[in-house]
């Protein structure tokens, strides 16, 4: 049976970057044997206009049925004004929730051709290796009560941060299993001196760690002393484990190490189907860029890394997610670049669509 996945490009440059993937993905298809059944839909500010919701039920229906699905970007001013309900970041938000996508997997790696471009000194950076799994579906984003309301003469506003035991649980398995893969190494990140969820989550994942994954290291640390440390010495962590809102916050500060948003992949990763192989859904880290939209400006090499994991985390294609990334590897050591990755010495950046050219000449190359 082929592989399947479906497409969201979504708004701004989001269709730009997915264009390339669609290339590399061929590219498998007719030189590596990986068939791949793709369909496309809308997500996003474009559904909104098509459907009157930013992601149409036929197209959530086609999300679960899928292996994975790659999503581009949403967003943009020309839905600033929606009502909160119809903003297109909704449609990523229900993808994640009715997905049950608990596991949200943001890796930190600086090649070495750009770790001058890293706000760090390269000797902090060069060479960098570090994974961020986000809760992601719970927590306070999701926590009710929540909203706005009138107290006396004053408005005020609700968030509730909520966590149950299974929720802690389940992601901290994914942690430790990732770890397992990489250098066994998990550090949890919580608040546990000013919060209750923080004192539970810390239990719950010492629990899991001392049950399930004694041979795995763990170490614990206040989310804010992490914040530091991730600045101060980078390479000193292998796996981070924290939960939705400090996730969202550490893995922004993580992606500066790197040089680039257009640099950084993510995974966000449900509990497995029939055929054993996870819900899943790959996007890039960076937004919609609406300033530079329909320019060919757009670095597509974080959607083409997103494609790269989820060959490694969907389809157990480690050995071809290795060649990919190596590929990116190459073409930026040989000084291939597109605006955002320019550096003071000045040069002429290549379009995307350039940029998609070089990696696949290279995969010829290395193939």
């Amino acid at each position: 049976m082929p592989n399947t996945l479906l497409i969201l490009p979504g708004d701004g440059i989001g269709p730009e970057v997915m264009a390339e993937v669609r290339r590399v993905i061929d590219w498998f298809g007719a030189k590596r044997g990986l068939d791949f059944d793709v369909s496309e839909d809308l997500v996003g500010g474009c559904a909104y206009d098509a459907h009157g919701a930013p992601l149409s039920d036929a197209a959530m229906e086609k999300a679960q049925a899928v292996d994975a699905v790659l999503l581009g970007a949403v967003g943009g001013p020309k839905w600033d004004n929606l009502d909160f309900k119809d903003k297109p970041e909704r449609g990523l938000l229900r993808l994640r929730k009715e997905m049950d996508l608990f596991a949200n997997l943001r890796p930190a790696q600086c090649f070495d051709a750009l770790a001058d471009f890293s706000s760090l000194k390269r000797d902090l950076v060069s060479g960098l290796d570090m994974m961020i799994v986000r809760e992601l579906t719970s927590g306070v984003y999701f926590g009710e009560p929540r909203g706005v309301s009138k107290e006396g003469n004053e408005r005020v506003g609700i968030n509730t941060h909520r966590y149950t035991e299974s929720e802690i649980a389940r992601v901290a398995r994914s942690a430790f299993e990732l770890a397992r893969k990489r250098q066994n190494r998990v550090c949890s990140m919580e608040k546990r001196n000013v919060m209750e969820a923080g004192i539970l989550w810390h239990d719950v994942v010492q629990e899991v760690h001392d049950s399930e994954y004694p041979d795995v290291e763990l170490t614990h640390m206040l989310a804010d002393a992490g914040g530091m440390q991730i600045v101060r010495a980078p390479k000193q962590f292998d796996v981070i484990l924290t939960d939705n809102l400090f996730g969202d916050m550490l893995s922004d500060v993580a992606a500066m190490l790197t040089g680039s948003l257009g640099m950084l992949p993510s995974a966000s990763l449900g509990a497995p189907m029939e055929n054993g192989r996870p819900k899943a859904l790959y996007e890039p880290v960076h937004g919609s860029a609406p300033d530079i939209a329909g320019q060919g400006k757009a670095n597509p090499i974080a959607c083409i890394l997103s494609f790269a994991m989820a060959l490694r985390y969907s389809f157990d294609e480690g050995a071809n997610a290795d060649l990919l990334e190596g590929v990116v590897q190459k073409v930026l050591g040989d000084g291939v670049r597109t605006g955002d990755l320019m550096g003071p010495e000045g040069g002429t950046p290549v379009s995307t669509s350039e940029m998609g050219d070089a990696i696949l000449a290279a995969l010829d190359a290395a193939a």
